[in-house]
């Protein structure tokens, strides 16, 4: 796939001009190294496996951050990869990895590895799930998620927390939880109610997320000691649907959603005095646009595009 000369080829604008020859060429080959990276990954990937195990291609990212086209500095390519298996005793087993594509430096590369073990019970009523992840230039430190379920109950329970990678220190209990949910969900005569109690160890703050699913209209209420914010979300029609939002304080928000179709949408979100965002999805591509608000005054936008390349 030629992921290079493809974009190199694109007309690039600088500040009004097409982009020097050397600045292309710097494009160029750092593109094709993460090309070529990708397609070791790919390599690998093709190895024969078990007939429980599955593997996904790669996906490379590009991303570009606060409008810097004049350069690679403003691009941060990323490559992630996962894979699954069926292990004994019905554990569903999922890993991957997150790659850098902008780097020199071998030890660099690698980002983030994480895994996830799943298993369901008792004719598939609950599940337990943990998950784990670690960043790779931080090795000291263990970033878990465990997940639970009652599907006869309508009952989550979700819970985050991190470890010292060091399994003597985890025997002496040096493990934290940061964060922890429930979710119940309820049946209301084909209408959906939830209550989300939620409580953050690290800042020692407790809300509730209450919501009432009928039909076109889901109403979400956030409450805390602190504040109350009601959001109440009305679809038009097939295409579009507005949500307003009006928190204790007085201040107020409106976000309109519109399908594109196949998959493709765009999010306008007004903020009142304080700034205009909106998100654009289409297809592999996603741009996010913020243009922070001084009166009527909009100016200072910030631009971030995504594209995801699967290969």
């Amino acid at each position: 796939m030629q992921i290079a000369n493809c974009i190199a080829t694109q007309p690039l604008l600088a500040k009004g001009r097409l982009l020097s020859r050397s600045n292309k060429m710097k494009l160029l080959n750092v593109l094709c190294a993460a090309t070529l990276s990708v397609s070791g990954v790919a390599s690998a990937a093709k190895k024969p496996s078990s007939p429980t195990a599955t593997s996904s291609r790669p996906q490379l990212s590009i991303t570009i951050r606060d409008g810097n086209f004049t350069d690679f500095d403003g691009l941060e390519p990323t490559i992630t990869w996962e894979n699954s298996q069926q292990l004994p005793q019905d554990v569903d087993l999922r890993y991957g990895i997150d790659l850098s594509a902008k780097t020199t430096n071998l030890a660099s590369l690698p980002r983030r590895i994480w895994g996830r073990a799943s298993r369901r019970f008792s004719a598939d009523r609950f599940l337990l799930s943990t998950r784990l992840d670690m960043d790779v230039q931080r090795m000291d430190t263990v970033e878990f998620q465990v997940d639970a379920a009652d599907d006869d109950n309508d009952l989550k329970l979700t819970m985050f927390g991190s470890a010292a990678a060091n399994f003597k220190r985890l025997v002496r209990g040096d493990v934290g939880v940061s964060h922890v949910e429930f979710t119940k969900g309820f049946d209301n005569d084909g209408n959906r109610i939830t209550v989300n109690p939620r409580y953050n160890v690290n800042y020692d703050h407790m809300d509730v997320v209450m919501t009432y699913d009928a039909d076109d209209t889901l109403i979400k209420v956030t409450a805390s000691k602190d504040d109350q914010v009601v959001t109440i979300s009305q679809k038009l029609n097939d295409e579009n649907m507005i949500s307003p939002t009006i928190s204790r304080d007085g201040s107020l928000s409106l976000a309109w959603d519109r399908k594109l179709g196949d998959h493709n949408s765009v999010r306008t979100t007004l903020n009142p005095n304080r700034s205009v965002e909106v998100e654009w999805k289409d297809e592999a591509w996603t741009a996010n646009v913020n243009f922070p608000m001084d009166e009527n005054d909009v100016s200072g936008a910030t631009v971030h595009i995504k594209r995801d390349v699967k290969f």
